[in-house]
């Protein structure tokens, strides 16, 4: 390893991304105005990565490269070099990801682009070998390549700068028009097309859970009791448990499988994607009343308190895949590992239950999963019942994860983002009201605060990052709709004014920072942020849900709960703008189909009015709390708070009784203070 003692200009930057090349001998600089005034002077082109801490073939492209004496040397004499963490700046990562899939048809990370001082880029790849291999050219030959040719013909490239320049100027146009009638039915069909009949999930490996395409799923069965609908989302959530990507061990999913059945994940752990698969498993148990998707979530919950919660109650990002240079080797098993922990007996069981062999099916050793099992037969050839074998399982776990924490743990990286923690707090105010959960509730509550006492500028800003004390980076689209929307599942969990309130306030903050005038949408970045090479918009719901998205779905519900006019039809305008694009291919937009479900879908509005102290209304509130609305707006009048919300006015406990009010397909009917009568009413 050929690493420098001195170290380069990350070291004084917050990121564990940037912070991990700090003492590479490459002479890296941070995103900012020195590295282009430098590179200007020295009149050299820009050499640009873009990656983020717990990224497999990033850390792969490093030692390789980055740690290598011959590649810095090129770089430090020919290039001026730039590092970014994709997740505390994807307003640059945005933008150059889609030069990179303009130009090569595909993405990811590590992302490569050389691009000129003025920031038009020429050239874009992702993750190359230090020499030709895998059948790629090798980073060597392509950095000499181009120093050349920006000596001896630097107008060829400067020629490609500009198209893709021009290009990227056309990432805020927008293909206006109306959704069809028919779109939801169309998002389905294609679904149908593409679910894998084996295995669950969509399309082929590698294969990424995609959480909002369930969740759009659940809302279409919903609507339209479509079987199909449901045992997709019920095969591919089993699927996915069962699977190696799930840490069976310690809980919590990994973010992708390379294999179609699930099996071999690369390991790193992202927050976003247990928030949303919580989510997902959430409203598939309040569907089903299945107690394993239930448990599901709570087992995901355990590990995001356990192992991902800041003492002062934030949530951080992600865990590493690799631990001791090796990817996968903290999760794996062999079978002498299990006997010598759990005994002759009980090990061989437990290898036998979770596929751990002496062959192994990753690398020499195994991933434990439950594919291809049957509890039940495996319990009837034990002659035990499935209660004995589901304890004795949970027993040797336990056992196992204590093990497990001696050894080396994978890297953590500790940076809060505004943005997936607003998810995290709206999977956990989801999971407090399915599961009656003081514990989710109080962890909804906590990082709520946090990012509205740490991530936030005097002047009510909103920032994306916190690290180590410092909040920085003007907050984007995704911060304020995510955070949004953490708000408003909170509020239908406690019914607690003040977060509504909060939510009405960033909204309206993030139309006056966002909001195209001209053409409509919300554009990536605000206007105070600085100014990029172009100002996207994004509305293609990727391994998260886009911006534009969830704002569309926050603006319906806002709308609704405040009796905001103007919120609604600005949402209306959303759905409007982007309706042109999304045609084309919906099911990439299904977070965004479920804007044009709420929008579709008459609202079934619940009011409930009482005392707090009511046990009535208590049952009410736990009745409704408990079902799989989602096209509903719940409120709760408290006799003991005054509210000024147009949609509580005049609903009032009747006769000192807790008292619903329900309202379906414009219709109201009549108050009432029965539990049983409210829950005909509701459950469908």
């Amino acid at each position: 390893m050929n690493l420098t003692k001195t170290p380069n200009k990350l070291i004084n930057e917050k990121s564990p991304y940037l912070l991990q090349h700090a003492y590479n001998p490459v002479h890296w600089y941070p995103w900012g105005q020195e590295a282009f005034n430098i590179a200007k002077q020295r009149d050299l082109p820009i050499f640009l990565s873009i990656g983020y801490s717990t990224c497999h073939w990033c850390h792969v492209m490093e030692r390789e490269s980055f740690e290598a004496e011959d590649v810095a040397a090129i770089l430090n004499q020919h290039f001026v070099s730039i590092k970014v963490d994709r997740e505390e700046r994807p307003d640059i990562d945005h933008i150059y990801m889609n030069v990179c899939q303009a130009l090569t048809g595909s993405g990811g990370w590590p992302l490569t682009i050389v691009m000129t001082p003025e920031q038009k880029p020429f050239f874009a790849g992702t993750y190359f070998p230090r020499q030709a291999n895998y059948g790629r050219p090798g980073l060597l030959d392509i950095l000499e390549k181009i120093a050349r040719l920006w000596q001896k013909d630097r107008q060829s490239l400067l020629e490609v700068g500009e198209k893709l320049a021009s290009h990227l100027q056309g990432d805020a146009a927008v293909n206006t028009g109306a959704l069809p009638p028919d779109i939801l039915d169309k998002t389905y069909q294609m679904f149908q097309r593409s679910f894998d009949q084996n295995y669950g999930g969509f399309g082929r490996a590698p294969k990424f859970p995609t959480p909002h395409n369930l969740m759009f799923l659940l809302r279409y069965w919903h609507k339209t009791k479509a079987p199909q609908a449901l045992s997709m989302v019920e095969e591919t959530l089993d699927a996915m448990h069962r699977g190696g990507i799930y840490d069976h061990i310690g809980f919590g999913f990994s973010r992708y499988s390379t294999d179609d059945k699930w099996l071999v994940p690369h390991f790193e752990k992202m927050l976003y994607d247990n928030a949303l698969l919580a989510m997902a498993y959430i409203e598939t148990y309040q569907i089903t009343g299945n107690p394993r998707f239930g448990r599901i979530a709570k087992e995901i919950f355990n590990y995001v308190l356990r192992d991902m919660t800041s003492p002062d109650g934030g949530f951080y990002s992600a865990e590493d895949a690799d631990s001791e240079g090796e990817e996968g080797k903290f999760y794996v098993w062999r079978p002498e590992e299990i006997t010598a922990i759990l005994g002759e007996v009980d090990g061989e069981l437990f290898c036998r239950y979770y596929d751990i062999t002496a062959t192994g099916n990753f690398e020499g050793a195994s991933i434990p999963n439950l594919i291809g099992q049957d509890p039940l037969s495996f319990a009837a050839e034990l002659d035990i019942t499935l209660e004995e074998l589901v304890t004795g399982m949970e027993k040797c776990r336990q056992q196992l994860f204590l093990e497990r924490e001696k050894r080396i743990h994978p890297y953590k990286d500790d940076k809060i983002l505004t943005s997936w923690n607003g998810l995290m707090i709206a999977a956990l105010a989801k999971g407090a009201r399915a599961f009656q959960s003081e514990l989710y509730r109080d962890a909804a509550a906590r990082a709520t605060d946090f990012i509205w006492h740490k991530l936030r500028r005097t002047d009510g800003r909103l920032l994306a990052r916190y690290r180590e004390g410092d909040a920085a980076y003007p907050a984007y689209l995704e911060d304020y709709a995510f955070f949004v929307w953490g708000l408003l599942e909170l509020y239908e969990t406690t019914f607690e004014i003040h977060y509504l309130e909060k939510a009405v306030g960033l909204t309206q903050d993030m139309i006056d920072l966002f909001w195209d005038e001209k053409q409509g949408g919300f554009f990536f970045y605000g206007k105070d942020g600085e100014q990029l090479i172009s100002r996207p918009k994004e509305v293609y719901d990727g391994a998260i849900p886009s911006g534009n998205s969830v704002a569309t779905v926050n603006l319906l519900r806002l709308g609704r709960l405040t009796g905001n006019n103007t919120l609604l039809e600005l949402a209306q305008q959303q759905l409007s703008t982007f309706a042109g694009d999304i045609v084309h291919y919906p099911p990439g937009h299904s977070f965004f189909m479920m804007a044009a479900y709420l929008q579709a879908e008459p609202p079934l509005e619940i009011i409930l009015a009482g005392s707090k102290q009511d046990s009535t209304l208590k049952q009410m509130l736990r009745l409704v709390q408990q079902q799989f609305l989602p096209h509903a707006v719940v409120l709760v009048n408290y006799t003991e708070e005054d509210t000024t919300l147009p949609p509580l006015q005049g609903k009032i406990p009747l006769q000192g009784k807790a008292t619903a009010y329900v309202c379906q397909n414009f219709a109201c009917q009549a108050p009432i203070s029965d539990l049983e009568e409210l829950r005909q009413a509701i459950v469908k």
